[in-house]
């Protein structure tokens, strides 16, 4: 199959890394796979490196331009199926595609699970416009079905896939030696976009408040909350025991180093990467039952997990793992058959080559 992502986001974080992640394993499967998005978009600027081709289109907006770009871009490619990701290109891709004879197939992929606009004009786009609809998470299949009256089988939810090689057990002591980490603390870690919804602040709150004084917590990520985080930080007076590490190419180094991953999450999410990512390598994980967390974060089972937006709470979660040894080991071992099981990423493609498919032969209800 021919297929183009479009996606109008600048940013960078999990829907940005499994646009890539996806289109790359559909090319490993034999499929002609491009990614068209704003030039001046982090997306544009990592495709290479995941051996994405990338086409750089003014479709950052809702304007008129984007239209016409888009369609003149697909009128030039047999393309079989679209893969929208975020609300903007959905709508430039479908005002498109309905402008010409015999267009693609639309597919809208829902990240996050954040409201939906009930109106006329977003039911078409999703009930009439879209031929299959993908969800991260069962969660926000729920809520497209519920809310808007999207057909059920019409709508699928495909949780990101992670590669099990690339995330593994890995020794925690080689990790901090090749990171210049300390050897003997505990070090708590959160890998994530810096969104005000991704817990960081509450995360911060709550190095105030562990039992484990020495404990150290490591921020790998940036984005728009970086500026307010570093000021909580030097507030508390926890500037030797917090560090923003920024964006990193490669997590699988810093997952590692951790004694307990965790992800205070409050809103809008999937069933998030970076969960997935430290259940594979076998770290306890900390985290809340926001947005579609729950598919993956099973409470005392897989995870332990806390009321959301509460630092106490937190705290006190983080606290029990680094006490308990034999709790740490159980969840972590669970955590990691669990994510084995159900989110792996040969799991994603075979789901999602069959979505495309269904979506170009017309199968959909």
């Amino acid at each position: 199959m021919r297929i183009v992502h479009t996606e109008a986001s600048l940013g960078w974080g999990g829907q940005e890394i499994r646009i890539l992640t996806e289109a790359a394993g559909m090319i490993a499967r034999g499929h002609s796979v491009e990614i068209a998005c704003p030039r001046e978009a982090r997306l544009f600027a990592e495709a290479p490196r995941f051996g994405v081709p990338a086409t750089a289109l003014p479709i950052g907006r809702k304007r008129p331009r984007g239209v016409f770009a888009l369609r003149r871009f697909l009128a030039a490619r047999k393309i079989d199926a679209i893969n929208a990701h975020s609300s903007t290109d959905a709508w430039l891709a479908a005002l498109a595609s309905s402008s010409m004879s015999g267009p693609p197939a639309l597919v809208r992929t829902r990240h996050i699970s954040a409201p939906v606009p009930r109106d006329r004009l977003t039911r078409w786009l999703y009930t009439k416009a879209t031929a299959e609809i993908v969800t991260t998470g069962e969660a926000i299949r729920t809520q497209l079905i519920r809310d808007i009256g999207v057909p059920p089988p019409r709508v699928s939810s495909i949780p990101t896939g992670i590669d099990p090689e690339r995330f593994a057990p890995a020794d925690r002591d080689d990790a901090r030696r090749s990171l210049g980490l300390p050897p003997a603390v505990p070090l708590i870690g959160i890998v994530a976009t810096l969104r005000s919804w991704k817990g960081h602040r509450i995360l911060v709150e709550a190095m105030t408040l562990l039992a484990h004084r020495d404990a150290r917590l490591l921020i790998v990520g940036d984005g728009p909350q970086r500026d307010a985080l570093r000021a909580q930080v030097g507030a508390l007076g926890l500037a030797d025991r917090v560090r923003l590490a920024g964006n990193q190419n490669d997590v699988a180094p810093w997952l590692a180093a951790l004694d307990v991953f965790a992800l205070p999450s409050y809103a809008n999410e999937g069933v998030p990467q970076a969960l997935l990512q430290a259940m594979l390598m076998a770290l306890p994980c900390v985290t809340t039952d926001a947005g579609a967390i729950g598919e993956a974060a099973i409470a005392d089972h897989t995870a332990v997990v806390v009321a959301k937006e509460n630092a106490v709470a937190l705290a006190a979660g983080i606290d029990r793992v680094l006490a308990d040894g034999a709790l740490a080991r159980r969840i972590a071992l669970a955590g990691r058959e669990r994510a084995l099981d159900k989110f792996s990423l040969a799991a994603m493609l075979d789901r999602m080559e069959a979505v495309f498919r269904r979506a170009v032969d017309g199968d959909g209800e």
